[in-house]
């Protein structure tokens, strides 16, 4: 896997149901790369820090990979990389090969992958239209939010490279598949991914509220 952009975003205002609010998923490529810190990306636009940043949020990959097909969805978007929030947009990320709880080297830092993202509204202002939220969560690239352990800078061109695996049971899209998608005969499943230690407690959030649908 191979950085091909870093992106940040300051603070944009926009109108949602007829108030202001402000959003920094408005995220554009920058050259000189972007510093991993603890609990976010040194520089860029953090606003609702109860949904974004933090710890076990401090950046969002997602997969350069299949930016043709969305494109191809939603001609009408103003493209560019850094579309779908992410900090860094990778070459060959692929979310059903990506462990919760996997540590990768990138650039200076050390990353743990933690959980899949959980699209709201604020995408659907990023591609104009909130018709995109439904597709999204119909299929496995929900992008990677990491742990940052090793605070450092990361450049495009850097290779992500796998140094620990610490589970083998559940992949990024099946956690993902499993809190959206998953029937009452995958509840033994939901309680297993449950007790993943390093998997976000924002995730096993998700996947409770997903049990509670289903009991």
């Amino acid at each position: 896997m191979i950085v091909r952009s870093t992106n940040i975003s300051a603070p944009k205002t926009v109108v949602w149901k007829g108030k202001e609010e402000q959003t920094g998923i408005f995220k554009k490529p920058v050259e000189g790369g972007i510093y991993l810190g603890n609990t976010d990306v040194v520089d860029d636009a953090v606003v609702d820090r109860k949904y974004h940043g933090g710890v076990d949020k401090a950046c969002y990959l997602f997969s350069a990979d299949v930016y043709e097909e969305w494109q191809g969805k939603f001609p009408d978007a103003d493209w560019s990389l850094g579309m779908f929030g992410e900090n860094l947009t990778v070459a060959g990320l692929d979310e059903r090969t990506i462990y919760i709880g996997d540590h990768y080297q990138v650039g200076e830092a050390l990353v743990e992958v933690s959980e899949p993202r959980e699209p709201c509204y604020k995408l659907g202002i990023r591609f104009g239209t909130q018709a995109v939220l439904k597709p999204f969560i119909n299929q496995p690239h929900c992008g990677v939010y990491v742990r940052v352990l090793k605070q450092g800078k990361v450049m495009t061109g850097d290779k992500l490279r796998r140094v620990k695996r610490v589970q083998k049971d559940f992949s990024m899209a099946r956690i993902y598949w499993l809190r959206y998608h998953a029937m009452q005969e995958d509840i033994p499943e939901i309680h297993r991914a449950l007790g993943v230690d390093s998997l976000a407690a924002s995730a096993k959030r998700g996947l409770r509220k997903r049990l509670a649908f289903l009991v």
